[in-house]
């Protein structure tokens, strides 16, 4: 009952490879080039698709042998390389944001030394971290918390019981706690981060993913009680300025480098990835040749390294609100929602 359309010159090949997703070609041009998805013999398709990728990869060493061969005769001669060309990632291809922080933006500033980190920031204050569980804790709740506190120095638990959250902050309040950290869990492990500054706020949420424990990383490293080093990384715009600094007034602003001691909060596309580090420097025998002393002793290089100590996490921040924890009546500074991810490129930290 159906009508079949007539092929006229090839049109209705081209139509028809269009519609499968396939590049058409025209006779000579089909006749010599030969997709892999054409070939319905498994063994053969597998064959040509290793053979064309061979030579794409022949291809592209080519190119970068020519690459290198033009700027060493550059240099040779004494002229100016040819520019190094920058691929392109989703990093780099960002959509424009308005709220990027620049080195003159002197409205940026004033707000600096207005909020609320400037005391800690400044060493006015000694930071002090009270750090507590939802009302029903999880299996690794514990240990993650245990780890926590061997992290970020000055810091105390205390189990939750049937407190009510405002009741806790004012309670810290009274003993002079700069921040408060609750670890949520759901499913017996833990799945959020709440952490409020005191005794004004801000109160940031975030999501918890990709936990690993100490116990669970190899050849993982063991940290001692000095104060750690805190490296902050892609926190460009206004908000996450805010941010990196409400983590930054979690620890105290004096390091022991003594200690070697590393605490990394690495943004990423809006992850915030947390890691901490010892560094070690291990001594080696140079095995270069000709790297001898007067004594004919082989010499020895320093080669630093970095060891894990754990534990690591994954952050992603949901809301941040003005002033202490207030689920009723408080102010959202800023608060995500699913409309807001309309493109990949497109990030707010």
């Amino acid at each position: 009952m159906g009508y079949k359309r007539k092929k006229d010159d090839g049109e209705g090949e081209e139509m028809e490879s269009e519609v499968r997703g396939r590049p058409s070609f025209n006779g000579a041009e089909r006749r010599n080039v030969i997709l892999p998805s054409m070939i319905k013999n498994k063994d053969k398709r597998a064959k040509v698709y290793a053979k064309q990728k061979h030579e794409k990869k022949v291809e592209k060493q080519k190119k970068i042998k020519a690459r290198d061969a033009a700027e060493k005769l550059a240099l040779e001669l004494g002229e100016e390389p040819p520019q190094k060309q920058i691929p392109k990632t989703i990093e780099n291809t960002r959509e424009a944001d308005e709220t990027v922080c620049r080195p003159d933006d002197e409205e940026l500033f004033a707000d600096i030394d207005a909020d609320e980190f400037n005391p800690v920031l400044r060493r006015e204050v000694t930071p002090k971290v009270l750090i507590t569980t939802c009302r029903f804790n999880s299996t690794r709740g514990p240990a993650f918390i245990s780890e926590l506190q061997s992290v970020i120095p000055n810091s105390d638990y205390y189990k939750r019981g049937t407190y009510d959250l405002k009741k806790i902050v004012e309670y810290a309040k009274k003993k002079d706690y700069t921040s408060l950290i609750v670890v949520h869990t759901n499913r017996r492990e833990p799945d959020a981060l709440l952490i409020i500054g005191l005794p004004n706020g801000p109160t940031a949420h975030f999501k918890l993913s990709n936990l690993v424990l100490r116990k669970d990383i190899k050849n993982h490293g063991n940290p001692t009680s000095h104060e750690p080093e805190l490296v902050l990384t892609n926190f460009t715009t206004r908000l996450g300025n805010r941010v990196g600094r409400f983590f930054q007034s979690l620890f105290p602003q004096e390091p022991n480098f003594r200690g070697r001691r590393v605490v990394t909060f690495h943004n990423q596309r809006d992850f915030i990835f947390f890691r901490h580090h010892r560094y070690i420097f291990d001594i080696k025998e140079d095995k270069q040749s000709g790297a001898k002393g007067k004594d004919g002793v082989a010499k020895e290089r320093v080669k630093p390294r970095l060891q894990e100590c754990g534990p690591s996490f994954t952050l992603k921040l949901r809301t941040l609100q003005h002033g202490t924890f207030d689920t009723k009546g408080g102010e959202f500074e800023w608060v995500h929602k699913p409309e807001m991810d309309t493109s990949r490129r497109r990030f707010f930290l």
